[in-house]
């Protein structure tokens, strides 16, 4: 029990310091091995599993072909060879008995870190013993491991069969074993037709002690188009644990064009003169941006950071410039898998194109507008969609959506699951859309990193102001709810400072020409400074109001409280009417409309019945 204790233990510690030995990067590859074991039994005669054992571990391989195990003969002193190989590597392991052996059995086996969905086991020919072929399927791929017959007859009909298992399958093969046949042979031959070796033909296996002839094999399916790197591979130097030497390829199956993009495009940051397209990738990929005017030349523009392509990322973001204000884009985003990324080489996979999407810059001659605002959405994707429902039939220029719709995300996929509905539902590759910070998107593990996924509208802070045609919006954060003191924050908040450098901004906003001359004037953010229960102990309110007050405001539009309210203005002292959307489900959600027609501002709001809750000419 001690020695079984200290195995694993030691077998954990070389687990962590030997991952370092998996030269890639690539958080996509997948490390294959394939090892004749001899039985266990070395060149200096000795059985010896751990030895073997601590090989494996020391590359640190993600699946592993076995080859000449035995499972409790008489020869292993009646051990369960594969389960020690389990315990030592700390990976599942499958047995795959080929005949009866010396008091128990001799086949093949196939360690592996990822649990298989399903195994299946098949005879192959063997004339001098019986072959056989062990099937594993994983979520991403099938691996397939065997010892072929030294007869060339039996060797070329296996090679068939194998092929005719791997054409049934969806999924990517792969193929390792001892084949017992030199590259340029017939089976060999028989089988590159359909598969690709993925280790070096010219890098010697076998004999150990000094290997002059390659019978041992890693290969990947190909007659279905699919595409493999390699981005290394190797024959180890190990002359003494087995009369084979183990080999490996660090593998990176190429994604088909189809999967490539994960999200469909969406726009952020309008402005007469530019637009930024956003979509993410399933994998790593250099993207670009082709686009035109109507009837224009097609233009390229490309994820570049400091003079760089991006390309080791699935987040991409383009800037398309010097657009003219009021005039149409068409355009398409395009992504190329990154495969293999060296210094002096570089390789890259299939190619995925998006469908053509259309937007339109902002141009400030345009002064009537249609915006629709949601708030407090909580990731509630059904709500989303009731509300949305109500306005679908509704022209509309850019979309708000006022905190607390993306909500406690802790991962980017759960922030890209909610923007991606969003988009999809609000043509968001092609109308703007324009995200809030609520108090619920400084909660989660992601929400630092939020900002990469969307744009920040003023681009350095969540606040900011800005223009569609005469009308002039002013953002503003609140931040947090609750003190920065209180327990829940562990002392991660100085939103007491965040909104004191608001007031800085809010004093130059309102001095400023932009402001002076707008002849509207909308204030958004998230937590309202007026309403009910809003008016004991809230710093924004004690900090901004003074200042906003000043301000000729013709509205402002709130969230936060999940109820909705309307508060005229000098109601409760507050110098302009404020409205507060409601939330977070069906009896008291809103959707906002509003509408700018000549010198008209209205705002209306809906429940989720596409009842009138609020019809306000401002």
């Amino acid at each position: 029990m001690k020695k079984t204790i200290l195995s694993i233990y030691l077998a954990l510690c070389t687990l962590t310091l030997t991952a370092q030995n998996k030269t890639t990067t690539e958080n996509n590859s997948i490390r294959i091995m394939s090892y004749n074991i001899h039985a266990g039994i070395g060149m200096d005669n000795k059985l010896d599993i751990e030895r073997l054992a601590d090989i494996i571990n020391n590359y640190n391989p993600d699946i592993v072909a076995l080859q000449e195990v035995d499972s409790v003969t008489n020869r292993i002193n009646k051990k369960d060879m594969m389960s020690e190989f389990s315990s030592y590597t700390l990976m599942h392991g499958y047995f795959g008995a080929a005949i009866p052996h010396d008091g128990g059995k001799y086949g093949i086996g196939i360690l592996s870190k990822e649990k298989p969905i399903n195994k299946k086991q098949i005879k192959l020919p063997g004339r001098e013993e019986a072959r056989t072929l062990l099937m594993l399927e994983f979520e991403n791929y099938y691996f397939f491991a065997t010892h072929w017959s030294l007869t060339e007859a039996d060797q070329i009909a296996s090679a068939r069969l194998v092929s005719k298992y791997a054409s049934l399958l969806n999924k990517p093969v792969f193929f390792a074993g001892d084949l017992n046949a030199s590259p340029e042979s017939k089976p060999i031959t028989e089988l590159k037709k359909e598969w690709k070796i993925l280790n070096n033909p010219q890098h010697c296996t076998f004999p150990s002690v000094s290997p002059n002839i390659v019978i041992d094999y890693i290969l990947g399916y190909t007659a279905k188009g699919q595409g493999y790197s390699v981005i290394e591979n190797k024959v180890i130097d190990e002359k003494v644990a087995s009369d084979h030497r183990p080999i490996y390829a660090d593998i990176i199956i190429h994604t088909k064009a189809e999967n490539i993009i994960r999200t469909q495009p969406y726009i952020q940051n309008p402005e007469p003169t530019q637009m930024t397209i956003m979509w993410q990738t399933n994998v790593p990929c250099r993207s670009w941006v082709e686009y035109r005017e109507e009837n224009g030349d097609t233009k390229v523009a490309r994820v570049m950071d400091e003079g760089m392509a991006k390309v080791n990322t699935t987040l991409n973001k383009v800037e398309l410039t010097h657009l003219k204000p009021g005039t149409k884009y068409t355009y398409r985003v395009v992504s190329q898998e990154k495969t293999i990324y060296k210094p002096y080489y570089k390789e890259f996979g299939e190619t995925a194109t998006s469908n053509e999407y259309a937007f339109t810059t902002w141009d400030d001659k345009n002064t009537d507008f249609t915006a629709i605002i949601f708030n407090d959405i909580h990731r509630n994707h059904g709500l989303f969609n009731k509300l949305h429902e109500q306005i679908k039939d509704i022209k509309y220029d850019f979309v708000i959506y006022n905190g607390d719709c993306i909500d406690d995300a802790n991962t980017e996929y759960e922030a890209l699951y909610s923007i991606a509905h969003y988009n999809k539902m609000m043509n968001g590759a092609e109308i703007p859309g324009l995200y809030i910070r609520g108090n619920h998107e400084i909660r989660g593990a992601y929400s630092t990193e939020l900002w990469n996924v969307i744009g920040k509208l003023g681009g350095t802070h969540t606040y900011t102001a800005f223009n569609y045609g005469d009308t002039r919006f002013v953002v503003l954060d609140c931040g947090e709810d609750k003190p920065d003191d209180h327990w829940v924050y562990y002392g991660l908040n100085d939103f007491s400072q965040y909104r004191k450098d608001q007031l800085d901004f809010l004093y130059k906003e309102q001095k400023s020409k932009e402001f002076k001359k707008a002849k509207k004037r909308v204030l958004l953010h998230h937590i309202p400074i007026f309403g009910e229960n809003q008016n004991n102990n809230n710093p924004c309110k004690e900090i901004w109001e003074p200042t906003l007050a000043k301000g000729k405001y013709d509205v402002s539009i709130n969230a936060h409280t999940h109820k909705f309210e309307y508060i005229p203005k000098n109601e409760k002292n507050n110098k302009y009417p404020v409205i507060i959307g409601g939330g977070s489900n069906e009896n008291s959600a809103t959707v906002m409309i509003l509408k700018k027609e000549g010198t008209v501002l209205t705002l209306q709001t809906l429940n989720t019945k596409g009842e009138s809750m609020l019809n306000l000419n401002l």
